[in-house]
């Protein structure tokens, strides 16, 4: 394990860049999945089949595939994308197709009493989505959503196949150049552990706030 001790910098180096990719693509995937499932709800016809349809591709097809396709497939229409640049957006498109399920979920599960109640007091439609339903949607998204966040934290792994300097692309660089596997591997696995458990904990932290609000 000295080998470890000795990259520890590198290695903490690709644990930053595995939280950044972390919380920006969860941070767009989540506007993202509110406008989806918003629109599949309250949306026109047209709207509502295209959130469907995006829903269905996104959840149908890996990962892994989307992030080459992103990266690699759009070169041939003359698009070129920086591989961190491709990264947030192939994490984040796929995040806001499930978290937009979770939103919708969260969204019906409100009583409609209370948009009643909210139109009756002159709110507007907009108004009363954000005030009243909105609210009580995300105390009950909450659960769904942090295992939505910390599932991505793993994935974030998958876009060391385009050279993201992420927490597995460093332990494969360090392999390359030591020939060692398991200590690398075993390190990684524990910085994985300790930030999805950090992680877990802050949302169980912030669920707790959320519902003695409510």
């Amino acid at each position: 394990m000295q080998l470890v001790f000795d990259n520890l910098p590198f290695l903490l180096k690709g644990a930053g860049f595995t939280l950044l990719l972390t919380i920006v693509s969860m941070f767009f995937g989540l506007m993202i999945g509110l406008v989806v499932a918003i629109a599949r709800l309250k949306g026109n016809r047209p709207i509502r089949w295209l959130a469907r349809v995006y829903v269905s591709i996104i959840r149908g097809t890996p990962l892994l595939v989307q992030i080459v396709i992103i990266y690699y497939g759009v070169v041939d229409y003359g698009i070129t994308l920086g591989s961190l640049t491709a990264a947030y957006i192939a994490l984040s498109v796929n995040a806001g197709a499930y978290l937009s399920e979770t939103f919708r979920g969260a969204i019906l599960s409100v009583p409609k009493g209370q948009l009643e109640a909210a139109y009756s007091t002159g709110m507007t439609p907009w108004q009363a989505m954000r005030r009243v339903v909105l609210p009580q949607a995300m105390r009950i998204a909450i659960p769904p959503m942090g295992n939505t966040f910390i599932g991505m934290l793993k994935e974030t792994s998958l876009v060391s196949v385009i050279t993201v300097s992420e927490l597995l692309r460093q332990a494969q660089l360090l392999i390359a150049q030591y020939y060692q596997y398991m200590p690398f591997y075993l390190a990684i696995g524990v910085m994985y552990w300790v930030m999805s458990t950090g992680l877990s904990f802050i949302l169980e932290r912030f669920e707790r706030r959320l519902a003695k609000a409510y």
